[in-house]
């Protein structure tokens, strides 16, 4: 082997090292901003199973407190962050489910019976995959952000909560994921999709 040849060998090498290195690091950031996700939700989903505790004795849903009578949040704005009242909507299918399963008790009945009488507000979840399905190209979370705000002037998410939500889907299987260069970009899995992919 000639020592131009063992120099070229190397540096395919060093290059391919370099390449799997950054690989490697991009993964990990994508696992920590996962994990970051999957602990908010954890603590939401706490909060609301202690909610849920806490008010289990209360069978007439005039004595519950204003928030879970499906009053705007606007008026418990200075006692919750805009954030936190996106993540309750976004995780309030998954957590009723849960809740239900584990436990069926009277009060969660009354609640589950009142809750079918009110119109609900669309979850933020829901929202987004509609827009999403709107396009056949990949789009940016900022891009559904912005049309969310245009068409749903009552829904103010933080980017940060909008973006956690697409990335709640994604573990879902609702919406895929897309790497262009350094943007993360996201398409909606059409029905029939996702079974085929598997």
């Amino acid at each position: 082997m000639t020592s131009q040849s063992a120099s070229t060998l190397r540096s395919r090498y060093v290059a391919q090292a370099a390449s799997d290195l950054e690989e490697n690091r991009q993964q990990q950031r994508e696992l920590a901003e996962r994990i970051t996700v999957l602990k908010q939700e954890e603590a939401l989903l706490s909060d609301i199973l202690n909610l849920a505790e806490r008010y289990e004795g209360f069978a007439d849903a005039s004595r519950l407190p204003e928030q879970l009578q499906d009053k705007p949040v606007a008026a418990k704005a200075k006692q919750a962050p805009a954030g936190v009242a996106a993540r309750r909507s976004t995780s309030a299918k998954t957590t009723s489910a849960k809740t239900t399963s584990a436990k069926t008790t009277p009060a969660g009945q009354t609640a589950k019976a009142g809750a079918k009488g009110k119109s609900r507000r669309p979850l933020l979840g829901d929202l987004l995959a509609d827009l999403l399905g709107q396009y056949d190209e990949p789009r940016l979370a900022k891009e559904l952000r912005d049309e969310l705000l245009e068409k749903h002037p009552d829904r103010n998410p933080t980017p940060q909560v909008v973006r956690n939500t697409i990335e709640s889907l994604v573990a879902k299987g609702r919406i895929r994921r897309h790497k262009q260069q350094r943007s993360v970009m996201y398409t909606l899995v059409k029905r029939g999709e996702a079974d085929s992919s598997d």
